[in-house]
């Protein structure tokens, strides 16, 4: 059973930092596309950041230089580095993983979802 159990989430002022992680389990975790994404209730999801892998990574424009997707495969762990918090990150956060096929552009609503961890940047 195919399981993402993201955590690291909280509430930080702005311009701060927190580090999501997002343990995978149930599957071979380096044979897959990883990613994070944020989406607020009645909002279209957004892709924040994904992995592929050989650990090239793709960011939204608007957390460029800001945040840093990574991966331990030994370890079954996507993370999300978030420095430089704004308010309009707020959101919550979740990691996926494609359900069918292993590439970054297979994620999609029959993907494999966490429960999402909640982050709130206040100003």
């Amino acid at each position: 059973q195919v399981q993402l159990v993201e955590s690291g989430g909280g509430s930080v002022q702005a311009g701060g930092s927190l580090r999501l992680s997002c343990a995978a389990s149930g599957y071979t975790f380096s044979f897959y596309c990883s990613g994070w994404f944020r989406q607020s209730p009645g909002a279209e999801r957004e892709a924040v950041a994904t992995i592929d892998t050989a650990g090239s990574a793709t960011y939204a424009d608007s957390v460029k230089g800001r945040f840093t997707i990574s991966r331990d495969n030994a370890k079954n762990t996507l993370y999300l580095q978030m420095n430089s918090l704004k308010p309009e990150d707020t959101n919550m956060y979740y990691c996926a993983a494609p359900k069918y096929g292993l590439g970054c552009h297979e994620i999609d609503e029959d993907a494999y979802w966490g429960r999402g961890t909640q982050v709130t940047v206040s100003s």
